[in-house]
């Protein structure tokens, strides 16, 4: 090519590039338009910075996979007995501390204040400071923290040092999915890692019960801090001997990013706190709980202004408020408040008959097994694209097993519970996974930066959602509780003769020792209104099994519909669908 004609050449590019640029600016909001389902608005700030890229995957010989795997689910089994020694064990336990059940509850609530938020922001934190230290400080804490309670002398004290032991599990869970993962195939990550990490964060509430009794024989409720603390040193030297692959580290952290987390921990705290011991004072009785819900509110609407106002935001508000994640949180929070079945519902209610942790060891063993058979399932035929058929599967099991509780009388036994219940542990165990991996699959679409915002949405609907039905499942026992008494009580007039040969017989029973009439009369009398207020709470039971089976089933229809809608074309193959361009 000659001179002259490389510059006329040259000349020719020059003009015409910049109206190439400016029709692509033209054609840019149509793309755009076209491309994408939100309003323009609702990206008018950049996501936050992408943590680092994962670094590449190194084939790990079995007996290695088997130990990271193994320490993995040791380290979610130390996090998960942390919180479940006490809520399992709450009468063994107020018994030598001289505290009462409200008192109890309330070291219940000290833990779950941090605990509920917490690892949304050591997803930056191990991003940021390297996962390798991250996990050794993490277990070093922990471990400290076990070995302050040998310490605890007062119930002020135990308050205290709950709440650390909050802060100081919330980084566990993580670990534990983390090791889980760490020796998985990128390809099996989604459905075998999953399926594993969340089977080790299920089975710790049975297997407390299991050893609890254990427990509390050989030591009383100091060897359940010695059986923890034991499970957390060796959890530690594991974490010393199996390092994790660690990303590079970037910075990730802003000033406003600690601001804002404060907000949101407060906000979720206060909810957890109000949740756990609501019920307790009773929600209308007591004014001061309105204080932490108005203090949760605040918070919550001050967190929302910070982070709709910024333009490297912690969590993606607005990304939060679309059509796709509200039913995806809808979905989560309803089957988490559907499976409070089997621990506000079957659990309490046994519970309620006079059964202890030692006569319920066999449902214990049941539950296990179907969280663990479960896992397994669902690793076996979770695949892209089955998510609906599994959870519809998870959502009729659910149905099933309370409609069988809401059969139950004062005489039903564990025994008589072991089908339905394990109904409903394999159910949990099969909704789960696949529902994670929908969420992590629409938030990696977005990137890898709003992988944050969907934890948000995950833990809330688990953590939160827990507290949230446990609450409903006890308010609701206790008002029906209430309609049911006054429906037998009403129904007891002393002139009836079987209420009056009823009432001398339960007298009788305490003639050997009282000799006055009147006051065998009054023990026969109380006698009779304690077992009236027991087939009362039979019958509310029932009746919250029987809710939890219609809402399984509404939801299944929900469900069902939401399947039609999606797949409609399929059974309107003459429509005419609009084009794209038009």
């Amino acid at each position: 090519m000659s001179p002259r004609e490389a510059a006329a050449r040259l000349k020719d590019e020059t003009i015409e590039r910049p109206e190439f640029r400016e029709d692509e600016k033209l054609a840019e909001p149509a793309r755009l338009s076209e491309t994408r389902s939100e309003p323009v608005a609702a990206h008018a700030f950049p996501a936050a910075p992408a943590p680092a890229a994962p670094p590449a995957f190194v084939p790990k010989s079995p007996l290695m996979t088997v130990a990271y795997i193994v320490a993995g689910t040791l380290i979610a089994l130390t996090q998960g007995l942390g919180l479940s020694f006490i809520s399992t064990n709450l009468q063994q336990i107020a018994g030598p501390m001289s505290l009462t059940q409200v008192e109890t509850t309330w070291l219940m609530a000290a833990y779950l204040f941090p605990n509920a938020s917490l690892t949304l922001l050591l997803f930056k934190v191990r991003a940021q400071y390297g996962l390798r230290n991250f996990a050794e400080v993490a277990v070093v804490v922990y471990v400290l923290v076990c070995l302050a309670h040998f310490w605890v002398d007062s119930y002020h004290s135990a308050l205290v040092l709950r709440f650390f032991a909050g802060v100081a599990a919330a980084p566990m869970t993580s670990l534990g999915f983390l090791y889980i993962l760490e020796a998985i195939p990128p390809a099996r990550k989604m459905n075998i890692g999953l399926c594993i990490a969340l089977t080790a964060l299920a089975i710790p509430a049975p297997i407390t019960g299991l050893i609890s009794p254990t427990l509390l024989d050989l030591g009383d409720y100091h060897a359940l801090y010695v059986v923890e603390m034991g499970l957390a040193m060796v959890s530690l030297g594991l974490v010393y001997l199996l390092p994790l692959n660690s990303p590079h580290r970037a910075k990730v952290i802003s000033s406003l990013d600690v601001v804002s987390y404060i907000f949101l921990a407060i906000a979720l705290g206060c909810f957890a706190v109000v949740l756990t011991v609501g019920r307790l004072y009773w929600w209308t009785a007591a004014d001061w709980l309105a204080l932490p819900i108005i203090a949760g509110i605040i918070a919550s609407a001050i967190f929302a202004m910070i982070e709709l106002n910024r333009r490297n935001h912690l969590v993606d508000i607005r990304w939060l408020t679309s059509r796709e994640i509200l039913h995806f949180t809808g979905a989560l929070l309803v089957f988490r408040i559907a499976l409070s079945e089997q621990s506000s519902g079957a659990i309490n209610f046994l519970r309620n008959a006079g059964m202890l942790n030692e006569q319920m060891a066999g449902l214990y063993w049941v539950i296990l097994t179907g969280s663990i058979v479960s896992g397994i399932v669902c690793a076996a035929i979770m695949k892209p694209g089955r998510a609906s058929a599994i959870h519809a599967v998870s959502l009729l099991f659910v149905a099933i097993g309370s409609y069988m509780d809401s059969q139950s009388t004062t005489l039903t036994r564990p025994e008589q519970m072991y089908v339905s219940q394990f109904l409903v542990s394999f159910a949990s165990g099969l909704f789960l996974p696949p529902a994670l991996a929908v969420g992590m699959g629409a938030a990696l679409k977005r990137g890898p930066g709003y992988i944050l915002s969907f934890i948000v949405v995950f833990l809330t609907t688990q953590k939160i959602g827990g507290y949230l039905g446990s609450a409903l499942y006890g308010t609701f026992v206790q008002w029906r509780e209430q309609f049911h008494s006054f429906r037998l009580v009403s129904q007891l007039i002393s002139t009836d003769p079987l209420v009056t040969a009823r009432l001398k017989q339960f007298g009788g029973a305490y003639g050997k020792v009282l000799a006055d009439p009147n006051q065998q009369t009054a023990q026969g009398a109380t006698l009779l209104a304690r077992q009236t207020q027991q087939q009362a709470y039979a019958l509310a039971y029932n009746d919250s099994f029987l809710l939890t089976a219609y809402l399984s089933l509404a939801a299944l229809g929900c469900l069902g519909i939401h399947v039609a809608w999606r797949n409609r074309e399929r059974f309107l193959p003459n429509s005419n669908p609009v084009p794209a361009a038009a």
